[in-house]
């Protein structure tokens, strides 16, 4: 039997509003979030959407992280592209494997039960 771990987040951002107390210019928001540069430019990974009750809703993966990140909440063939206002937390692991990247997504769709994840599930 193969053993497969998640890799702990990287980075996790979540919806928050900007302190401007230090004259700073306004991040603009997209859906609650201002964090997106801090994820990293040129990194593949895995993505990881949550709802407020911390139930994973939709797990993703990219070659380029940050902008498939934005493309989620931007686009109109997004599968999140009906759910976008329950999303309140995002998690990334940076994994630059594709092999990898594909076994992990697999992985935390079904033994973390992605909500918005029908592609991908399978019954055991």
């Amino acid at each position: 039997m193969i053993k497969i771990e998640m890799p702990k987040p990287d980075i996790t951002i979540v919806q928050r509003e900007q302190d401007r107390s230090n004259d700073e210019p306004e991040i603009p928001s997209i859906y609650g979030f201002i964090d997106f540069h801090q994820i990293a430019r040129d990194k593949g990974g895995i993505i990881m959407f949550f709802n407020k009750e911390e139930e994973l809703l939709f797990v993703g993966k990219a070659r380029k992280v940050r902008q498939r990140v934005k493309k989620h909440f931007e686009d109109n063939v997004s599968p999140l592209k009906d759910h976008r206002d329950e999303v309140t937390k995002i998690k990334i692991c940076y994994v630059e494997d594709a092999m990898e990247r594909e076994i992990y997504e697999t992985y935390a769709i079904n033994k973390l039960s992605a909500k918005y994840n029908v592609d991908k599930k399978y019954v055991f």
